[in-house]
């Protein structure tokens, strides 16, 4: 049952992931300065390394999660939610913050970004507690 709540886990964050930047498609395309296309998409949309890319990230994060809550004896699904988003507010987020600050992004980037790390945490803390 570990490697099957790593991908639900993984998933849910992905799929959530697809939600929330879908509402802040405009606001994160503005703040990320990432270069678009004629249609206004970002131009590696298409491209399917990026999406890769964060399925493996989110795996690899799913996975740790599992171990670190085996080992803390995180086994309720308020204790996953609440951890997750523990994980992602106070582990995640400080990190973007971090890498926004250097590379002299907006804070509401930040904000976005961080928003998914806390909530997709907090939805793979629910799926590994539940499965």
């Amino acid at each position: 049952m570990g490697i099957l709540a790593i991908i639900v886990g993984a998933a849910a964050s992905f799929a959530f992931g697809a939600f929330w930047y879908g509402i802040f498609s405009d606001s994160w395309k503005q703040s990320s300065r990432v270069p678009l296309d004629a249609d206004g998409n970002p131009e590696n949309m298409r491209n399917p390394v990026p999406y890769v890319t964060c399925a493996i990230a989110l795996i690899l994060v799913a996975g740790m999660m599992r171990h670190s809550f085996a080992t803390a004896g995180i086994d309720t699904l308020g204790k996953g939610i609440m951890s997750g988003a523990g994980i992602g507010l106070f582990f995640v987020t400080p990190w973007i913050a971090l890498f926004h600050g250097y590379s002299m992004h907006s804070h509401r980037l930040t904000l976005i970004n961080g928003g998914y790390a806390t909530i997709g945490c907090a939805l793979m803390g629910a799926a590994l507690t539940l499965l």
